[in-house]
C-alpha cells in the first residue's frame, strides 16, 4: 500500500505548487465564481452594514486598500495616506537605521515648503517629534501624529468615501464574501492527521487555488460525547483572533454528517516532530529563542482578547512554508473577562502550571508557565518535567511540576537559563509575564535583546530554518489511525440550531487576504482609466431579469455557475 501514500503525496505537492498551470490552483471558471453582483443587488448590505471607519479602512484588508485608492483621487488625502506608511516603514526599520528613516519622514511630512507637508498635523507637535528624534528614536515616535491624521481621515474624507463607487466596489466584494459555503467551494486532499471528533485533511479553495487546513469536526461523535459547548469555543476564539502567530479560521460550513472548520494550512510540520525526529534531539538557542519569541508575540494577541490558551506544548506550534510559527488546536483555550479568574485542571499532564495541577483560579499565568516548558524542552531536548517514552505516574509528575526545581544542563546559556526560571516560577505571583506587563515583561529579557519584534511582528526578521517544500511533514496516510463508526446516536432537527451556529461561512479578514494572497483582487478589481463607471456600478444599466425558462430548458440547460458548483472534470477531490 506504499503506492497509496505516493500518490496522496504527489498530488498534495503538485496542489501546494499551483497544479503546475498559469492559473496557480484557481478552477478554469474561477472568474465566474467570483463574479461581481450589480450594485443594485447590494443595498441592502449597504444599509445594514456598521460604518465604522476603523473596521472598514483600517482592519478589513480589502476595505483599507479600496479606501487608499478613494484617497489616491484627492492629493491632500493622498499626502495623508503616504505619511502613513512612512511612519508604518519606520516602525519597522532596523534600530542602527531608524534614526534617519526618522528623519527623513520629518524632512518630507514636516516641511512647509515640501509638496508633501502634511498641514493636518499640528506645527506644536512637529517641533515634539523633532526633539524627540534627536534624542531617542523610539518606535512610537509618530504615534499620536498617526493618531491626528486617523481622526481626520475618519471624518469627512470617510464620509465622501461612503458615497464613492470605491465603496460600492467594497460592497460587492463582501457580498461575494457572505456567500453560502458547501463542501463544493473546496477540493480536498490527503488526511494530515486526527483532532478531537474527526480527521484533519488538505483542503484547496477552487475559486482561488488556496491552500487550508479543513479540521472535521463529526455531528455523531460531537453529540456522543457532549461535545457541542468545546466545538462552538473553539469556532468563536478562533473567529475572533487575528494574528500572524495563531492559526486563522477562513472558512466555517457543514456537511451531511460533519461540521467543517478550514484554518490556515502549516506544511512545515509541529515543533515535537522537530524537535526529536530531525537529528539530535533539540535546537539550537538561536533557534529555540526565535520560536520563542514568535510564541511570545501569539500569547500576546491571545490575551489581549482575554483568551487562555492553556494548551501550550510542542505538537501545538506549527511551522508554516516559511519556517514561522503559529499557535493552533484552541480546543481548551477559554474567554476570561477583564478583572476576572477561572477554576480547571485542564491541559496536557507535564505541561500544566502548578495553579492548574492544584486546582487553584488563574487568569493568564497558566500560559506564561506553557512558554517557560517549550523554552526549557527546545533547548534540552527533553521536557522539564518527565522524559520521552519513560512511564511516570500521572501523580508523580505533578509532584515534581509543583515541588522540584527543574534541572539545567551544559546546553543552557546564562541569559536561557535565566528566563526559563522566571517562566517556571511555581507561585504565579512571581512569574515573568504576571507582574502587570505581560508579554512586554517577557520581550523585555537579556535573551530577546537582538530581537526587533516590531519586525518580527511584521514576518520580516529572516526566520533560522525553512522547512522543505518538497517534504510531507506528517504521518504517511495508512499510518494514521481511523477513527470508528460511532453507533447509538442518532441526529434530530433540534441539533440544527447548534449547527447553524458553526457553519456561519466566510470569516472576513482570512477571506479578504485570500483575495489579495492569490491575485484575485488585483485581476477583478478594475476601474476605466477614463473615470467611467463599470457597468456592475452603474445604476442607470441595472441588469433586466432574466427570461423564465420552461421545463425543457430547466432539465437540460447547462446552468450558469453559480461559485459552489463543482468542476471535478479538472481537478481530482478526495483520495
Amino acid at each position: 500500500m506504499e503506492l497509496e501514500n505516493i500518490v496522496a503525496n504527489t498530488v498534495l505537492l503538485k496542489a501546494r505548487e499551483g497544479g503546475g498551470g498559469s492559473r496557480k490552483g484557481k478552477s478554469k471558471k474561477w472568474k465566474q465564481m467570483l463574479q461581481f453582483p450589480h450594485i443594485s443587488v447590494c443595498e441592502e448590505l449597504r444599509q445594514t452594514i456598521d460604518k465604522d471607519y476603523s473596521s472598514l479602512c483600517e482592519r478589513q484588508p480589502i476595505g483599507r486598500l479600496l479606501f487608499r485608492l478613494f484617497c489616491e483621487t484627492r492629493p491632500e488625502l493622498r499626502r495623508c495616506v503616504n505619511f502613513l506608511d512612512a511612519v508604518a516603514e519606520f516602525e519597522v526599520t532596523p534600530d542602527e537605521k531608524r534614526k534617519e528613516s526618522g528623519q527623513e519622514a520629518i524632512d518630507k511630512y514636516f516641511n512647509t515648503t515640501s509638496d508633501n507637508h502634511v498641514s493636518e498635523v499640528e506645527d506644536a507637535m512637529m517641533v515634539q517629534c523633532r526633539e524627540r528624534l534627536q534624542q531617542d528614536a523610539c518606535k512610537d515616535l509618530f504615534k499620536d501624529c498617526t493618531k491626528l491624521i486617523h481622526d481626520y481621515l475618519s471624518v469627512a474624507p470617510f464620509a465622501d468615501y461612503l458615497d464613492s463607487m470605491f465603496f460600492n466596489r467594497f460592497l460587492q466584494w463582501k457580498w461575494l464574501e457572505r456567500r453560502p459555503v458547501t463542501k463544493n467551494t473546496f477540493r480536498q486532499y490527503r488526511v494530515l492527521g486526527k483532532g478531537g471528533f474527526g480527521e484533519v485533511c488538505a483542503c484547496q479553495v477552487r475559486a482561488t487555488g488556496k491552500m487550508y487546513a479543513c479540521k472535521k469536526l463529526e455531528k455523531k461523535r460531537i453529540k456522543k460525547r457532549k461535545g457541542e459547548s468545546m466545538a462552538l469555543n473553539e469556532k468563536v476564539i478562533l473567529e475572533k483572533v487575528n494574528s500572524r502567530f495563531v492559526v486563522s479560521l477562513a472558512y466555517a460550513y457543514e456537511t451531511k454528517e460533519a461540521l467543517c472548520l478550514v484554518l490556515t494550512l502549516m506544511n512545515g510540520g509541529d515543533l515535537k516532530f522537530h524537535i526529536y525526529h530531525m537529528g539530535e534531539s533539540g535546537f539550537d538557542e538561536t533557534r529555540a529563542v526565535f520560536y520563542s519569541a514568535e510564541i511570545c508575540c501569539g500569547l500576546e494577541d491571545l490575551h489581549r482578547e482575554r483568551i487562555i490558551y492553556r494548551d501550550l506544548k510542542p505538537e501545538n506550534i506549527l511551522l508554516d512554508d516559511l519556517g514561522h510559527i503559529r499557535i493552533s488546536d484552541l480546543g481548551l483555550a477559554v474567554h476570561v473577562p477583564e478583572g476576572q479568574t477561572i477554576k480547571g485542571r485542564v491541559g496536557t499532564v507535564g505541561y500544566m502550571a502548578p495553579e492548574v495541577v492544584m486546582n487553584q483560579r488563574y487568569s493568564l499565568s497558566p500560559d506564561w508557565w506553557g512558554l517557560g516548558c517549550l523554552l526549557y524542552e527546545m533547548i534540552e531536548g527533553q521536557s522539564p518535567f518527565q522524559q520521552r517514552k519513560k512511564k511516570i505516574k500521572r501523580e508523580e509528575v505533578e509532584r515534581l511540576v509543583t515541588e522540584v526545581d527543574e534541572e539545567y544542563s551544559c546546553k543552557f546559556s546564562e541569559d536561557a537559563k535565566s528566563l526559563c526560571k522566571m517562566l517556571l516560577a511555581k507561585d504565579p505571583t512571581e512569574r515573568m509575564g504576571c507582574q502587570g506587563g505581560g508579554a512586554s515583561e517577557v520581550k523585555a529579557h537579556p535573551i530577546f535583546r537582538s530581537i526587533n519584534f516590531k519586525r518580527l511582528e511584521a514576518g520580516m526578521l529572516q526566520v533560522p530554518f525553512i522547512p522543505d517544500p518538497q517534504a510531507i511533514y506528517c504521518k504517511d496516510v495508512l499510518d494514521i489511525e481511523q477513527f470508528s463508526s460511532v453507533k447509538g446516536v442518532e441526529l434530530e432537527p433540534k441539533d440544527e440550531s447548534f449547527y447553524s451556529k458553526v457553519s456561519t461561512g466566510s470569516v472576513s479578514i482570512p477571506w479578504q487576504n485570500e483575495m489579495i494572497e492569490t491575485e484575485c483582487f488585483t485581476e477583478l478589481n478594475v476601474f476605466s482609466l477614463d473615470g467611467t463607471l463599470p457597468v456592475d456600478l452603474d445604476w442607470r444599466g441595472q441588469p433586466s431579469p432574466p427570461p423564465k425558462q420552461g421545463l425543457l430548458q430547466w432539465l437540460f440547460g447547462r446552468q450558469e455557475c453559480c461559485g459552489n458548483c463543482s468542476d471535478s472534470d479538472e481537478e481530482p477531490t478526495r483520495l
